[in-house]
């Protein structure tokens, strides 16, 4: 019997279709219980999920103070974070898209506090370093508003002459400086109601390249899979996801090499169901058949083994490939459980260990508390509740994700190229305010 018309499963879909109807308050609830009832789940879906709709958000909000503006962003951050707090990509999207509305709020003060657009003295071209090829474009146009600035200066010829003129001090906040070279004053985060809706479309443009980002990340880090996969190697790939899937099949198209997907197995033989295994929104045979049956398309040889013979092949293996769950500041990740054992095994052979993560999921939080990272799920998955007598006389924990230390990790693949372990604090530094570290009351736990 067919479904009644206009029933749809609740999930990422269906919300992304009703943000265009549905009031902003409406949606939020939404987003809200959908995250506290795991019907929208895994880093990929909730950082899709939380983008666009604060892309909505600012679209709708009538606010003419950036502080307020800031202000309603963060209490849709906390609402969101508080919902799900395992899901840390929610918090990492608030914190970029709270940056960004910082940035563009500056850059509109330092604009303005000069009064002459460009040329105005607050502006960020009137304290830059003179460029290469001598010209000092920037130190004469301050001159048109510094009258003990002198027009005549020298050319420069020598690293003395990169010092800033008279009146201005290099450590000065740009925006600040007044002409006469009193000290600088910290200029409030407001605005007027125009510069304000010129900010909110500045912001809706930033939010709206994080979400190309999103959907390119796999794309991009795939373009990377010729500069480490080889031909005839032995690759071991944990997880099925479609990051994992679209850097095995980008190789695949050139070189000729062996994947080995290890699965967990029960006594009977058959692949037992656990609930720690990535895709979100897909159980684990059906995600490992979709995996399987698209590298077996592209002609790539898959061996599928049982989780207990990794230790095994781990010597005749030449590379690890892990997709994260989450990604620390420490270099440390959230991986689906049996990375841990996994990444272990390989340290152990000195097999080299690569996380392909896109931006999206490096979190400014460090592990200080491990536990609470680390989501127990169904008992059911390890054991049946047909076996009561069993269940009576022990305490059974499922653990969906283990916490990988960075030491077991060789390399990161990012949207943005390979890095090292020890180099991802450059790039949390590049995407997050230090004012948004601790967005929320249990980054500090």
């Amino acid at each position: 019997m067919p479904s009644p018309a206009g029933t749809v499963t609740p999930g990422l879909a269906s919300f992304l279709s009703s943000l265009k109807s549905s009031p902003v308050e409406t949606s939020i609830e939404s987003l809200v219980s959908l995250l506290r009832r795991r019907q929208i789940r895994g880093s990929r879906s909730c950082a899709i999920a939380t983008a666009h709709l604060l892309r909505t958000v600012l679209r709708n909000i009538r606010v003419t103070d950036v502080t307020k503006l800031i202000d309603r962003v963060h209490q849709i951050g906390q609402r969101l974070a508080e919902a799900q707090p395992k899901e840390l990509a929610v918090g990492n999207i608030i914190r970029r898209i709270l940056g960004l509305i910082r940035d563009e709020a500056e850059e509109d003060r330092d604009r303005e506090a000069g009064g002459y657009g460009d040329i105005g003295i607050g502006s960020r071209n009137a304290t830059s370093i003179a460029r290469p090829d001598g010209q000092s474009g920037p130190t004469e146009k301050r001159s048109l508003l510094a009258p003990n600035t002198s027009t005549n200066a020298p050319a420069i010829t020598s690293l003395f002459s990169l010092l800033p003129s008279k009146g201005v001090s290099p450590l000065s906040t740009p925006g600040t400086q007044t002409p006469g070279g009193d000290s600088p004053v910290a200029a409030p985060l407001s605005s007027t109601p125009n510069t304000t809706q010129d900010l909110r479309a500045e912001v809706v443009e930033g939010v709206q390249e994080i979400i190309d980002e999103l959907s390119q990340a796999d794309d991009q880090i795939a373009g990377y899979a010729l500069d480490h996969i080889l031909s005839g190697e032995f690759v071991i790939a944990y997880t099925g996801s479609m990051t994992v899937q679209r850097f095995i099949l980008k190789a695949a198209a050139k070189r000729k090499f062996t994947v080995i997907h290890p699965r967990p197995f029960s006594d009977d033989h058959r692949p037992r169901k656990l609930a720690g295994n990535p895709n979100a929104g897909l159980d684990d045979e059906e995600n490992s058949e979709r995996f399987l049956k698209s590298l077996t398309v592209a002609g790539v040889t898959v061996l599928m083994v049982p989780f207990s013979a990794v230790f095994a092949l781990m010597s005749r293996t030449s590379k690890v490939i892990l997709d994260p769950h989450i990604v620390l500041a420490d270099g440390s990740l959230v991986a689906p459980a049996g990375a841990k054992t996994i990444a272990q095994a390989a340290r152990m052979h000195q097999t080299p260990v690569i996380v392909l993560n896109g931006v999206y999921k490096l979190s400014p939080v460090y592990p200080s508390d491990v536990r609470t990272l680390i989501e127990i799920g169904d008992p059911s998955g390890v054991i049946g509740y047909d076996q009561g007598s069993f269940l009576e006389k022990i305490d059974i924990k499922n653990p969906l994700f283990d916490h990988v230390p960075a030491d077991l990790v060789d390399l990161y693949i990012t949207n943005l190229g390979g890095h090292a372990p020890s180099y991802l604090y450059r790039i949390v530094a590049d995407h997050y305010r230090n004012e948004d570290i601790h967005l929320m009351d249990f980054d500090m736990e």
